[in-house]
């Protein structure tokens, strides 16, 4: 299967391209077959690596009042949650991960593997792991597994504003 036009891209994209443009970032797009998985989506992207790559993962936690809620998780895509880190850096009693019914209603339909790191798209607060800023340039699906783009990080962190934490493994 071959890639995606881009008119055809789950809204989210569009959404995140505006963005971009209107807060004057640099950034590149690109269309390629659908990936679910980090590891995929390095191999359909030669430019950048498995560690530019920022995954977003979607959690549902555990507050230590009783309350629950989805936050998102960003991090290199060539590193592994560290769950004790987790619950240390949000001060939650526990979380696991979304399932794909909620990740689609909070995203609006985003699937699993296409969810980009823009939680404030979502209603959501934003962790990202610290080691992400090691990167000039990230890049990561954007609403749509068929889509990646790339932007400098620094821009990233300008825009969203998340919460940097400690949080892999």
């Amino acid at each position: 299967m071959g890639a995606l036009p881009l008119m055809y891209a789950h809204p989210v994209t569009r959404q995140i391209i505006d963005m971009l443009l209107t807060q004057g970032c640099w950034y590149e797009i690109f269309t390629h077959e659908p990936v679910t998985t980090s590891e995929e989506a390095a191999r359909v992207r030669p430019e950048y690596t498995l560690e530019q790559g920022a995954k977003a993962l979607i959690v549902k936690v555990e507050h230590k009042d009783g309350r629950y809620g989805l936050v998102m998780l960003v991090l290199p895509a060539h590193l592994k949650l560290n769950s004790k880190k987790v619950r240390s850096a949000l001060h939650i009693r526990g979380f696991r991960f979304a399932t794909e019914d909620e990740v689609k209603t909070q995203t609006k339909g985003v699937e699993r593997g296409g969810v980009p790191p823009f939680g404030d798209l979502f209603d959501m607060p934003v962790y990202v792991d610290k080691t992400l800023l090691s990167n000039e340039k990230i890049i990561f699906n954007a609403g749509d597994r068929s889509v990646s783009v790339a932007m400098l990080c620094a821009d990233y962190v300008r825009i969203v504003e998340p919460q940097l934490v400690d949080i892999h493994a």
